[in-house]
């Protein structure tokens, strides 16, 4: 099973709303704020790698107040 972590920015006093969003987006296994460079972290999971391109693309990139982001495919799991 695909998994990958994204790393978003927001607009600045938009995280929680953001965060919001991205908890109801189907896929989103974990979906944290936090301090640092990013604002929210965010762990995917789907059935097919093409699936999880289609969830980072169309359904987190694309949200309001997404300002940027960064994705990193899990390449070997524990």
């Amino acid at each position: 099973m695909p998994v990958a972590f994204v790393l978003i920015n927001a607009e600045i006093g938009s995280e929680e709303e953001v965060l919001n969003l991205i908890k109801d987006v189907e896929g989103v296994d974990e979906a944290y704020i936090v301090y640092g460079v990013y604002d929210i972290v965010t762990k995917i999971k789907a059935d097919t790698m093409d699936k999880l391109k289609d969830i980072v693309t169309w359904h987190i990139r694309r949200l309001n107040k997404v300002r940027s982001s960064l994705t990193m495919i899990v390449v070997e799991g524990t």
